[in-house]
């Protein structure tokens, strides 16, 4: 910078910790979100939670990968009103910790309503290749019914137009039991 330049407006930022860049402290005193590591003894499976978590091929291949790495992405879990945490994403990365003997795994702890929670579960599940058209069509309608719930009047309030925006077709899943159409 040569002396007739001006000072950024990135210069003036003092950061002082990796906190600061990414907001680890400022999020928990606000009591807005925080990340910890769980004990896995400590994480619950969400209430009704429509997808399977197998010992398959796939869940060996993420035990190894936890074995050697740890868990890469965090869960995402919220607070239960009788203690510990409910999963709201992360399942998977559970039941890989627990086969590669970890005791805890690293979530981030929102509080979220009922309603949020099913549908940030269902969207964050749902793009997974090996997922049975009955476990979507459950999927699909816990999600319906949440949005239902919020009053979610902006377009998605048909089940046709949640399987459209998730790129699929709401008829396809019609005979199978539970599903409303």
């Amino acid at each position: 910078m040569g002396s007739n330049a001006k000072p950024r407006s990135a210069s003036k930022v003092a950061l002082e910790s990796f906190d600061d860049l990414f907001g680890g402290n400022t999020a928990q005193e606000n009591g807005i979100e925080q990340i910890i590591n769980a004990p896995l003894a400590e994480l619950y499976t969400f209430k009704d939670h429509p997808f399977r978590v197998e010992d398959d091929e796939k869940m060996e291949e993420t035990t190894e990968s936890i074995r050697q790495y740890g868990v890469l992405v965090p869960g995402i879990a919220r607070p239960r009103a009788g203690g510990g945490y409910e999963i709201i994403a992360g399942h998977r990365r559970k039941r890989g910790s627990e086969l590669a003997g970890k005791t805890e795994m690293p979530v981030v702890v929102r509080n979220y309503t009922d309603d949020e929670a099913t549908i940030i579960m269902v969207d964050s599940n749902i793009q997974r290749e090996d997922i049975l058209p009955s476990e979507k069509a459950r999927a699909y309608k816990m999600k319906y019914e949440a949005m239902k719930h919020q009053g979610k009047k902006s377009g998605r309030n048909t089940l046709n137009e949640v399987g459209e925006a998730a790129g699929e077709n709401a008829k396809r899943y019609s005979g199978i039991s539970g599903f409303p159409v």
